[in-house]
């Protein structure tokens, strides 16, 4: 790990405070929050380059009747519609993109944004819930426990039409992805995860390996053929709520804070990250100024170890000692 501050890295910032994926108010109010804890300051506080995009504004949809039972179809496909339009944009402007949410149900647009881009992606998923239902398998019908399903080249005769979905092209391989910090996961989930092969870490083999022997497997998994950019989804509730209660659906028994930034570290490390998605951080759903202020806290050092933060702690390659 270097001890200097390495290359610069140029970070292209993207608002999205949507929150129609899934049902709890709030969830829009995540962008904001991260930037007021001095997100863009401290990232070019370590080094980098930063061009924040601001936030996207999306419109009211009325009339968003379900599909069965998945809620909010239209509200959903157009923001991601645009939301894959600001990526594809940050990425042709040459950064690594940020994407700042809002809920889950965005990982449709980043994902599908930055593949348009060209080449083929590895996805690393942290979250607790797998979030590859489709609109037949879901026990709630909230896209934000969807998206992944809509990605997947091998679920694409799963799934349904829905309005303003039809933009949407599978654009990932079930081999390219691995889940990490799993331990809430549908029955229709679970059977998906085993029949494609999907690699996954779940909550029981993070406790049996250890976090450094997970991101080892990770990368041996993801990088055994060709070396692919990486798309890193993290959604904020993959930490333990006594870390950052303040998110839309905790479950007991995730990520210390330690797991959650030593993934964030070894995946900056192997130079291949190219986009990722903090997802999930709701003011609404903490009890104390101090809950929302640990969660928000949170996902600020969680991008920052994307972005070269180390905890050893680092110098400029030019730093010299002042003399007497």
């Amino acid at each position: 790990m270097r001890r200097a501050l390495g290359q610069l890295r140029s970070v292209g910032l993207i608002g999205a405070p949507f929150s129609k994926g899934q049902a709890r108010d709030g969830v829009q109010l995540g962008p904001d929050l991260i930037r007021t804890a001095g997100l863009v300051h401290r990232l070019r506080e370590q080094g980098c380059e930063v061009k924040d995009y601001g936030n996207l504004t999306f419109e009211d949809v009325s009339n968003d009747e379900p599909v069965g039972s998945t809620k909010s179809p239209r509200a959903v496909g157009r923001a991601n519609q645009q939301l894959a339009n600001a990526v594809q944009r940050v990425k042709s402007d040459g950064h690594t993109c940020v994407m700042l949410g809002g809920d889950h149900s965005l990982a449709i647009g980043s994902i599908h944004g930055h593949a348009a881009c060209g080449s083929e992606l590895s996805v690393v998923w942290v979250d607790a819930h797998a979030d590859i239902n489709t609109p037949l398998t879901t026990p709630t019908g909230n896209i934000h426990g969807q998206p992944m399903s809509y990605l997947i080249h091998e679920l694409h005769t799963k799934i349904p039409v829905l309005p303003d979905f039809s933009w949407i092209k599978p654009c990932i391989a079930a081999k390219d992805i691995v889940y990490i910090g799993l331990r809430d996961v549908d029955p229709g989930e679970h059977y998906i995860l085993k029949h494609l092969g999907i690699k996954t870490f779940s909550m029981t083999e993070v406790d049996r390996l250890g976090i450094a022997k997970v991101m080892e497997q990770t990368c041996d998994h993801i990088f055994s053929k060709v070396k692919k950019p990486i798309h890193l989804s993290y959604d904020i509730d993959a930490l333990d709520p006594s870390v950052t209660p303040a998110t839309g659906t905790p479950v007991v028994g995730g990520l210390t804070y330690r797991e959650g930034v030593y993934i964030t570290e070894h995946i900056c490390q192997t130079g291949l990250l190219s986009a990722v998605d903090i997802v999930e951080v709701n003011p609404k759903q903490g009890r104390t100024e101090e809950e929302v202020r640990s969660t928000v806290n949170a996902a600020v050092d969680l991008v920052l170890s994307c972005f070269g933060r180390v905890r050893e702690g680092s110098h400029q390659n030019d730093y010299k000692m002042p003399e007497p």
